[in-house]
């Protein structure tokens, strides 16, 4: 029968779920007094982070109806149970270890605590802050990340798109001519997922495939020129035909920087204009080093002009390859000017009804699986919705490769008729780029 643990929560944890205190099966949870003051601190504000203090207090305040943590309060059946920890004094060890008092500090001192008074118990530290996960292990404290909802697979999960050599000539040909052939016909070794796309070869002939799971058929993927941007390889046509499919309602795709992720999808969204009430542009606004907006100068706009200036780079591209006097440069500035194309921080379309609505999300892997839950469920009827960012590239202290949202977001959704997923390889910004991207 395995030991019953008791798990020691940083706050960072309850900030990414304010559910968390369910996840750990019958085992107890210890939050040490400094974790809920500094909940407090985060309760006011607009952001998921607050949402989450805000909730959570809420969770606690219900669970503790009628009763006092003093002697713990079940968490309910087949659950173990909470304990607030009100002890704040330093030992001897952690007196000449850390002078300074600080949160994460007193947070390593309960659990050091917890281990000194009952050598017997199992004392664990959940923490997504590395560096005092390091800490704690550097005092014999063990300490591990906050598991829950992270993906498992994540290789397997952003894999190239598969290559199939020495395919059937005669299916090479029919799929020339026919432009669709039954799965059934191809044989493959492996059962595709829907939406999969496939690279299909025989000697010096190449046909780029995408497989149809209602109608069971593999289809030929034709490359095509969206508003004035043309696929350059195999990948970015994929792409493209992900984002042209009305069928398709969900699209993520990833890759490292100038790969064309937020282009393609942006060439799209114009190329669809009609179909749409607006198209909608926003990503995430993560400071750089932590730092805070308030310390940049100038107006709410100004501060977060450096911020969108990027998706404003992508639209320029589009108009230098449709030429910036034609009829459709011109619709981009109309477009713009009667807010039918929108480009906006995230946090400012929170709230809103998504209908109709062609939505790109730039720099989804900065987002908290939460984060894109809450942005989904905002979409309305014929919304189509695009989550591109580089899952190698996050901002966010406390979040990975396994925990963003967009890693989340694509292995929940994998395998549904209306969603799709395309990873980018090639940089195709410029041969420097490249060569940075790949060498620095």
């Amino acid at each position: 029968m395995e030991t019953k643990k008791t798990f020691v929560l940083d706050t960072n944890v309850i900030l990414h779920d304010f559910n968390s205190i369910y996840n750990f099966e019958d085992n107890d949870i210890v939050l040490p007094i400094v974790v809920l003051e500094e909940l407090d601190n985060f309760k006011k504000g607009n952001n998921t982070i607050n949402f989450h203090a805000r909730q959570f207090m809420r969770e606690l305040d219900k669970l503790s109806e009628n009763k006092s943590f003093k002697n713990g309060i079940s968490l309910g059946e087949g659950k173990g149970t909470l304990y607030i920890n009100i002890k704040q004094q330093f030992s001897d060890e952690f007196e000449n270890s850390f002078t300074e008092k600080i949160p994460d500090h007193k947070i390593l001192s309960v659990a050091h605590n917890l281990i000194q008074a009952n050598k017997e118990t199992k004392v664990i530290l959940v923490s997504q802050d590395i560096n005092l996960r390091m800490k704690a292990k550097a005092l014999g404290i063990e300490a591990e990340d906050y598991e829950t909802g992270k993906v498992v697979n994540i290789d397997n999960l952003h894999k190239k798109i598969q290559k199939f050599d020495n395919f059937d000539m005669n299916l090479i040909n029919r799929l020339y001519q026919e432009s669709k052939i039954d799965i059934d016909d191809c044989k493959f070794d492996i059962d595709p997922l829907a939406n999969d796309y496939f690279i299909l070869r025989n000697g010096k002939s190449t046909v780029l495939a995408h497989y149809n799971k209602k109608e069971k058929t593999i289809n030929k993927v034709e490359k095509k020129r969206t508003y004035g941007i043309k696929a350059r390889n195999a990948e970015q046509t994929f792409a493209l035909d992900a984002l042209m499919d009305e069928n398709i309602k969900l699209v993520t795709i990833t890759g490292k920087a100038g790969t064309g992720k937020t282009l393609l999808a942006l060439a799209a969204a114009l190329q669809q204009r009609k179909k749409f009430q607006q198209i909608l542009l926003a990503r995430p606004i993560v400071p750089l080093a932590n730092r805070d907006m308030g310390f940049l100068p100038g107006s709410a706009t100004d501060k977060i002009t450096p911020y969108m200036q990027p998706l404003f780079d992508n639209l320029t591209v589009i108009k230098h390859s449709v030429g910036f006097n034609s009829k459709d440069s011109t619709n981009i500035d109309a477009m713009l000017k009667e807010e039918k194309l929108l480009i906006t921080p995230l946090a400012y379309i929170r709230g809103r009804s998504l209908s109709n609505i062609f939505f790109i999300v730039d720099e989804a892997q900065n987002l908290t699986p939460h984060e894109i839950k809450t942005i989904i469920t905002r979409a309305g009827e014929d919304t189509k919705m695009i989550f591109t960012g580089d899952i190698h590239q996050i901002d966010s202290p406390y979040l990975d490769i396994k925990s963003n949202g967009l890693s989340y977001l694509t292995d929940k959704l994998k395998g549904q008729d209306i969603f799709a997923h395309v990873k980018l390889v090639s940089g195709e910004r410029s041969q420097l780029a490249e060569l940075a991207s790949n060498l620095l």
